[in-house]
Formats: structure tokens, C-alpha cells, sequence
């Protein structure tokens, strides 16, 4: 009996091993592409003007524009036509700020009771979001060609009306004024709309890829269209994926066996860089960009596997369609494999107008704690306590800043989360606390994947309560993952998602202490064994819904139920932080993500820009991509790079493989330790700056870290740059992606200067400057015209700087202006909410320096309070040399040098500086420079 227990466990351990090594490099042939996707390909060879459908009964219903998508003659000429099975319900819906939603879902007569209701995601739309609605009143109509086309039109504001055309069916919004489109839906008659229905005899609805077989029980039910976006230049958006900012053409003219725009949330571990294929997170939103119409988007609320072609210029030039000829467009196509339309049209015209539109509907970032934005050490894995303390002593012994030491699967007692090994860990508890003495935390690792083991706490209960999700036969889905055998929490149901965030209470999660943070991985969700690396389609979750429906959204709720269990523990007032891999819209709520796992490689260190930039774009102001890359050993001159880049990024981690060489930042000679020690503590310095833009991004969406033309969105040569960032308004930073650089080329946009960052020195806006690329630091500068609060000492972490004085440093612009703000709370809590906080407007102007108080007045609350002061304010670009300064109130006078910048030691050429003001941060002032 022992033989053959032991035979057992020999061929399981094989089995899983063998199961694992599919997932050690990118392997195209585990995945399928467009022609092995049957909706995909189906939708593709569809041709223009084939749409089946036209609007018939316009009203006015409930505020909304209501009508029927009535199915018209088949074409003779569309082979393998299905023609519809019944009408199509349209709503079409105006919101305030520059957003119109059109929904489309099969209509079901009241008597009838199908036995299946195609799902609708929950819980992504926010609350906020409906209290906005226009309440529509009538519904006007015009004729299009004569007397063959009528539309009905409806009021979205003083600027922009919504449209929809009758026959053939198209909706689109244009301004009043010049009648000028800004989106359209189905301009060129692509929509298509596979109806839910009964088997017929003899069909075969089963998909088969590789050595799995989809029983897909309710049939093809794919839903496809066309959107354009007019005045446009370039498309962007999308995520995730490993390419460039600006979405190229993937069907055209010249554009051969190209692959769609994949959204389908997946496992790939070291994946290509300059790819569409679809990555760990799927956003469903596009944004357009041009000169001559400025900005608009458009969101699909749609958690299916999707497919999106960008169109090539002259993709229809055989279509017959006839569009605007005087509107310069982009068009694309959208392919889901299920669900419904309910999409959202964002008009715009700015860049940030679109964003805030775009989580006005989704919901606004989360405000991380001042730690979380700080720097994180990680890797796969510390090894034991010992190997804890040693890394963190080891930080205070290069005078190296940190905030967050990470453990990563290993740490845990045979992968069963929530615990520890004893032998390894046997005093989680002491260990956090001496972190927690220096001012640091602690991140642990939390799956969805639960080890199928009855003496496992978590799969008892779980598997006694019919937590997990089941498989198409109804019983509990195993599949395999880092434990061996595994099953999958339900996260879809509210109920299981409550039970699985008091798993993080105190007294559950045994060995957590409110130092303890938590790290999602593997939510996309990864199966070893499964089609793709993941879940099979026909696998069922609450309420019966398939899981090809909500897919893209597995890792949005198990990141909605973790955030909420780190809520619920404690008092319940701090600021969770989590991690997570998987993503889709409405994460930004949530926490943080990364960009999975990348390599040490120089052209991945290069789509890490684009990648993070796509992100934030889309929501995800907070996330980061792994520095050094996870996979491979980079060379000490790549590594320096990343940490010189990764320093902007607005989540800032190192992190590596298990089977790479140890890369902490001591360990490669002492003149590397020093440029990484300096990355770093740019980091740190600039934390005033970076935490006053995450309350940006926490108030309006607007990311952290943008793309140039964001900033300037009138500057054509900033649309498709994408090596160079804007970190807020004010700095400009251009990475170094190439070995033994020794220039490098930056384009500075604007009309104003920019002033080297280390240097002060001013270049020319509007220009490409050929620089010296020196090992110590990539180029970054400020614009003229801005003000960047820093605080200079450095520390060991965070926590030791509170009562640390600030730095201004002024940018003048040509007409000797500047303003900038600062943002403060307590750094944890959630008292900011409740009007606790200091947030103060600088402006220069006139020779005088001025702070401003714009948080509101408060009532039945304390205000924040802070004593730190104004130690040091530097003035770049002020015309004339030696000054005098007075400080009013108080006529006071302050002492004012005429010398170098000191920047980490570094002097710089000359500047004006006026040291030790004395002046309070929470305090109103002026300074005049006489």
C-alpha cells in the first residue's frame, strides 16, 4: 500500500511539474489567436453595410431615448447569414459632463421567461454616477439623403447633441454648432448581435482548442461593431499590453496576418515586448487624439473576451459607405464573445476632461498611504526571518531609504494562504514588529487559488459552503496551481466575497499585525492545466453565470473583496493597500497594479513607459512595472537604468524570480550601490510632489504619470512619443533604454524653457536636445512656470520624516511667473475624507512669492495640523542677482544667496536662494524678493 501511495505522489508531483512548465516562458502555441477564436473570425470576415438590424420606434421613456433594432431582409449576398431571432432593446442615455451611454440587450417580451438572461457586469458603475442622469424631454427628428434617412436627436448639452439614424442604424454624437461628428457606433454597418436560442438538431456548438472542449451550452452569442472617432490622429488606450502607446492599424491596406487588440485577461510569463496580445488586465476604453477636434473616448462595460481591430487608412475603401469627407477619423472594430452593449461615449475635448468622464462612471483612484508610494523591496522569496532582518539591516547600512520588505509564496505553510511556515516563519508577529519599529510594513501574498487539502481551514469551509466555483457539470472546478490540486473562490457573489474578506481579520489571518499589507497574484485566473493557462469558459459562478461572461472581471472582484477585508480589520480607518495582477475598470478603487512578469531585458525596460502610461490613462493612475525585470539577471548597468527610471514610476518596486541571482542594491560593487542608492532617494525627495498628484488623481482621475500630449495636447510632436513622460504638470523625464548610451535625444515640448532637474540649467521648449547621457542619472526637468515641493533629508523610511522641513523649488517662466501646490494629510487614514488635510496654492508672481489655502473650511471636524516648516526656497530662471526677501506678516526679513543648487551633494550653476524663511507649511504668507 505504501508502494503505491508513494507511486501516487511520485506521478502527481510529475504531473504538476510538467503542468508548470508550460508556464515558464511565453509559448505562442498555448494560445489561441483570432482564426482560433470563432467569434473573432466570424466577426472579421463580415463585410461593411451587413449590420441586420435598423431602429424602428423611437420615444421618449424614463428620461431615456428608447427604441426597437428591428431585424431587416437578409443580405443575398452574406453567406451563412443567421438572421435575428427577435428585436433588439436600445436605451440611449445623457449624463452631465460629456457622457452618453448606449445600451443594447436581446428584448424579451413580459410573457416570456428565458432561461437564460445575458450578464450585465455589476458593480463597476458607481453610485455617483446615476444621480448624474439628464432626464431627456423629447426626442426631435431630421432627414438624412433626401427623404430616404430619418434620425432622432436628443440634447446632451449646450454643445453636443446624440443622434441615432434609423436606417441603416448608426448612433453618433456631433456638435450643435457645426454639426461636426465627435463618435459614431456602426457608421459602417458592422453591428451584430449573436441572439441566445434553442439548440437546433444537429448543430454542434462545442469549441475545441488544443486538448480542451468548451461545451458552450447556450451557443454563439458574440456581439461585434464599428466605433470611429473623429479628428483624430491616434488611438490609445486599451490595456494591457506589452507596445506602444499609439494603437497601430492591425487591418488594412499593407498590414498583413496582423492579430487584433486582445483583451483577455491572461497567465504569460515572459512576454514579448512590441505585441497585442492580451496580458494580465482587460480595459475596455479607448481614448482618441488629434489637433483639429482635441479628445474624445469610448468605454465598453463588457467582461468577455475581447477582440479590437484598429483600422488602417483605406480599410473600406470597397464599401460603399459614405462618412464625412472632411472629418479625418479613426476607425476601429469591436469584438466580445458575450454580454451585452453597454457602452459609454466620452466627448471630451481635453485629454483630462475624457479621463475624469471615464472614472466619473468607474470610480476614482484610490488615495494610497504615503508608505505605498514610497520605495518596496521584493522578491520571490526571502527566505526565512533571518533573511528578513538581514535585507533590512542591510538597507540601513548603505543608507539605503525603504519602505515595504515583501514575501512572496514561499513564506506560507505548503502554499496555504493565510499562513505561515513555522519553521521558516515560526514569529511572523516579532518580525512585523521590528519592521514596524523603523517605520516600515510588510506585504504578504494571498491567491485565489485554495489547495484542496480537508485539514485546510479555508478549503473546509469553503467546500462546505459551496464557495467555489463549479464546473460545467456542477461540481466544485479543480484545477491545478502553485499548491498542486486547487479550487477557485467564487468572488463573483457578494455573500462569498463578505466570508472571504473577514479571512483577513486579525484573529483569522493568525500572525497579522496592522503593519500587514496584502499582495494579490494569479487572479487572472491561472490554472496550470486549463485551456490557456486558465478557467474554462463553461465553468458556472453565482447566479449561474458562465465563466467566458466575466472573465476579464475574475481579479476586479477578488481585488474588491481583499481591499474590503483589510478595511474590515482593525478600526477599520486605515488605508488598505493591495496589489493586484489582474485588473479591469473600476481596480483603480482598489489598490495597485503592476506589470507582471517581465525580464531583464533592455526593450522591456522600454515598453515599461508606454505600458504604465496606457494605465493611467485608463484609470490605473497607481501602478509600476517590476525594476530590474523578474525574470533573467540584468547587468549592473540595466539594473541602474531601471531603478533611474523606476524611480518616477508611480508604484516603485523592485522585484525578481526565484531563480535569479540576488540583486538587493549592495550587491554589485560600490559605485552601482551609489547610483541606486541615489535613484532612490530621488524617490524620497520628491514624495511631497509625487503625494500631492496621487490627491490629484484621487480627486479627478487625472493620472500621476501621463503622456507629453496630455500636458500639450496641441503639440502634434508629442502623439506618438512614448519614451519620455510627464510626471504631473511640472517634471519631464526621458528614459535611457540603450547599453552604454552615451547621448541621448530629448524632445522638450512647449514654448517656454525647461530646467535640468540636478543642474538648473534652462533649455529651449519646442526643441530636440541631443544630451550627454551621464551614468548617474536619466535627464529630467522641470517646466518653467511650475513650483515642486521636496523634502531634502533623507531617512530610513517614510514614517521618520513627518516632522521634516520642505523645499520649493521655483521654475520661472519668460514672464517671471510660477504656482504650484502641496497636499499633506496624516498619511494613513481616512480623516483627509472628512476635511483633515493641508492643501496649499504657491504662486509667484511680481517679485512675490504667495501661499494660498484651497482646502474648504470645515465644520465638526479638527483640522490637520502640521508644525513643519519652509526650510529652503530655491528660485530658477529669476532675472537679476542678489536679492533681499520679506516675509509678511511680520516684516521679516530672510537671507537670500546667489550660488550653485546643491542636489544630493551635486552643485549645480547659479541660482537664487532664500534660506531658512521660518515660515509654517499650514500658514498663509508672502514672501517678496525686492
Amino acid at each position: 500500500m505504501r508502494t503505491r501511495l508513494s507511486l501516487f505522489l511520485l506521478l502527481s508531483l510529475l504531473l504538476f511539474l510538467s503542468s508548470c512548465a508550460v508556464v515558464l516562458s511565453w509559448k505562442k502555441e498555448e494560445f489561441r489567436n483570432c482564426n482560433q477564436t470563432p467569434f473573432c473570425k466570424r466577426a472579421r470576415s463580415r463585410k461593411p453595410g451587413s449590420s441586420p438590424f435598423l431602429a424602428a420606434d423611437v420615444s421618449i421613456s424614463d428620461g431615456d431615448l428608447v427604441a426597437k433594432l428591428v431585424p431587416r431582409e437578409p443580405d443575398p449576398d452574406q453567406e451563412d447569414q443567421e438572421p435575428p431571432a427577435r428585436p433588439l432593446a436600445l436605451t440611449l442615455s445623457a449624463y452631465r459632463d460629456g457622457v452618453m451611454r448606449v445600451k443594447i440587450d436581446e428584448d424579451y417580451p413580459p410573457q416570456e421567461s428565458p432561461h437564460k438572461r445575458r450578464f450585465q457586469v455589476p458593480d463597476v458603475i458607481v453610485s455617483e454616477f446615476e444621480s448624474k442622469k439628464l432626464w431627456l424631454q423629447r426626442v426631435s427628428t431630421e432627414r438624412v439623403g433626401g427623404d430616404e434617412g430619418v434620425s432622432s436627436i436628443v440634447y446632451l448639452s449646450d454643445e453636443y447633441e446624440g443622434v441615432v439614424r434609423h436606417d441603416p442604424f448608426e448612433v453618433y454624437v456631433r456638435e450643435r454648432s457645426s454639426g461636426d461628428r465627435v463618435l459614431s457606433m456602426n457608421s459602417h454597418g458592422l453591428f451584430d448581435f449573436e441572439q441566445l436560442r434553442e439548440k437546433k438538431e444537429g448543430e454542434d456548438w462545442e469549441e475545441r482548442f488544443r486538448s480542451h472542449t468548451d461545451t458552450r451550452p447556450y451557443g454563439p452569442q458574440s456581439i461585434s461593431f464599428d466605433v470611429s472617432f473623429y479628428g483624430a490622429d491616434f488611438v490609445y488606450g486599451i490595456p494591457e499590453r506589452a507596445a506602444s502607446l499609439a494603437l497601430k492599424p492591425t487591418r488594412g491596406p499593407g498590414i498583413d496576418h496582423s492579430e487584433p487588440y486582445r483583451l483577455f485577461n491572461l497567465d504569460v510569463f515572459e512576454y514579448l515586448h512590441d505585441s497585442p496580445f492580451g496580458l494580465y488586465g482587460a480595459i475596455p476604453f479607448m481614448i482618441s487624439h488629434g489637433k483639429a477636434r482635441g479628445t474624445s473616448g469610448f468605454f465598453w462595460l463588457n467582461a468577455a473576451e475581447m477582440q479590437i481591430d484598429v483600422l488602417g487608412e483605406g480599410w473600406d475603401a470597397d464599401s460603399g459607405i459614405s462618412l464625412p469627407s472632411s472629418q479625418k477619423r479613426v476607425d476601429t472594430f469591436w469584438m466580445s464573445e458575450a454580454g451585452i452593449v453597454d457602452a459609454f461615449f466620452f466627448i471630451g475635448p481635453g485629454p483630462k476632461d475624457v479621463v475624469k468622464q471615464y472614472v466619473g462612471v468607474t470610480g476614482n483612484p484610490a488615495m494610497p498611504q504615503l508608505f505605498a508610494t514610497a520605495y518596496h523591496q521584493c522578491r520571490w522569496n526571502y527566505r526565512d526571518e533571518e533573511d528578513v532582518e538581514n535585507v533590512d539591516a542591510k538597507f540601513d547600512e548603505h543608507d539605503i531609504p525603504y519602505d515595504v520588505l515583501w514575501l512572496d509564496i514561499e513564506h506560507t505553510d505548503g502554499k496555504r494562504y493565510f499562513t505561515w511556515d513555522k519553521v521558516l516563519f515560526p514569529h511572523p508577529e516579532e518580525m512585523q514588529r521590528k519592521l514596524a519599529a523603523k517605520g516600515r510594513h510588510m506585504v504578504t501574498i494571498v491567491d485565489p487559488h485554495i489547495k484542496r487539502d480537508e485539514s485546510y481551514h479555508i478549503h473546509k469551509e469553503a467546500s462546505k459552503n459551496g464557495y467555489y466555483v463549479k464546473d460545467a457539470s456542477g461540481n466544485d472546478f479543480e484545477g491545478w496551481c502553485w499548491p498542486g490540486s486547487s479550487s477557485y473562490i467564487d468572488m463573483l457573489s457578494p455573500e462569498i466575497r463578505s466570508w472571504w474578506a473577514d479571512k483577513f481579520s486579525f484573529e483569522n489571518y493568525v500572525g497579522s499585525t496592522p503593519s500587514l499589507y496584502i499582495w494579490n497574484d494569479m487572479n487572472e485566473p491561472s490554472v496550470f492545466n486549463g485551456p490557456e493557462l486558465t478557467m474554462p469558459r463553461d465553468a458556472l459562478h453565482y447566479g449561474g453565470v458562465e465563466h467566458r461572461e466575466l472573465h476579464n472581471a475574475n481579479g476586479y472582484y477578488f481585488h474588491m473583496a481583499t481591499s474590503d477585508g483589510l478595511l474590515k480589520r482593525g478600526n477599520g480607518n486605515d488605508r488598505p493597500f493591495v496589489l493586484s495582477r489582474a485588473f479591469f475598470p473600476g481596480s483603480q478603487r482598489y489598490g495597485a497594479v503592476w506589470t507582471g512578469d517581465n525580464t531583464a531585458e533592455w526593450d522591456q525596460l522600454r515598453v515599461s513607459v508606454p505600458m504604465i502610461l496606457t494605465l493611467g490613462l485608463t484609470g490605473l493612475s497607481f501602478s509600476g512595472a517590476d525594476v530590474g525585470g523578474f525574470f533573467g539577471n540584468p547587468e549592473p548597468e540595466l539594473l541602474v537604468r531601471w531603478y533611474q527610471l523606476g524611480a518616477y514610476y508611480p508604484f516603485f518596486r523592485a522585484h525578481a524570480h526565484q531563480d535569479t541571482k540576488r540583486r538587493e542594491p549592495w550587491l554589485f560593487g560600490e559605485r552601482n550601490t551609489e547610483l541606486m542608492r541615489d535613484a532612490i532617494r530621488t524617490r524620497y525627495m520628491l514624495l511631497p510632489f509625487f503625494y500631492t498628484l496621487f490627491r490629484e488623481a484621487n480627486v479627478t482621475g487625472v493620472p500621476v504619470v501621463r503622456p507629453l500630449w496630455m500636458e500639450f495636447p496641441f503639440d502634434e510632436a508629442t502623439f506618438d512619443k512614448d519614451e519620455a513622460f510627464m510626471v504631473g504638470n511640472s517634471l519631464l523625464v526621458q528614459g535611457i533604454f540603450t547599453e552604454r548610451a552615451k547621448h541621448v535625444s530629448v524632445y522638450l515640448p512647449g514654448k517656454e524653457s525647461w530646467y535640468d532637474l540636478r543642474t538648473g540649467t534652462a533649455y529651449l521648449g519646442s526643441k530636440t536636445h541631443k544630451l550627454e547621457a551621464p551614468e548617474d542619472h536619466v535627464p529630467a526637468f522641470q517646466r518653467a512656470g511650475t513650483i515642486i515641493p521636496r523634502r531634502d533629508r533623507f531617512r530610513r523610511s517614510t514614517t521618520q520624516t513627518v516632522n521634516d522641513p520642505y523645499t520649493l523649488v521655483i521654475a520661472l517662466n519668460s514672464s517671471q511667473t510660477a504656482e504650484g501646490e502641496l497636499y499633506i494629510d496624516d498619511g494613513k487614514s481616512f480623516e483627509f475624507k472628512h476635511g483633515a488635510y493641508i492643501h496649499r496654492r504657491f504662486v509667484f508672481k511680481g517679485g512675490k512669492l504667495t501661499s494660498l489655502n484651497m482646502a474648504p473650511a470645515t465644520s465638526g471636524n479638527l483640522p490637520f495640523k502640521s508644525e513643519c516648516i519652509i526650510e529652503r526656497i530655491i528660485i530658477l530662471g529669476h532675472a537679476g542677482g542678489p536679492k533681499n526677501a520679506l516675509i509678511e506678516p511680520g516684516n521679516l526679513k530672510a537671507q537670500v544667496e546667489f550660488g550653485p543648487l546643491l542636489l544630493q551633494g551635486r552643485s549645480s550653476s547659479g541660482v537664487l536662494t532664500i534660506r531658512k524663511p521660518g515660515i509654517r507649511i499650514a500658514d498663509d504668507w508672502t514672501i517678496k524678493v525686492l
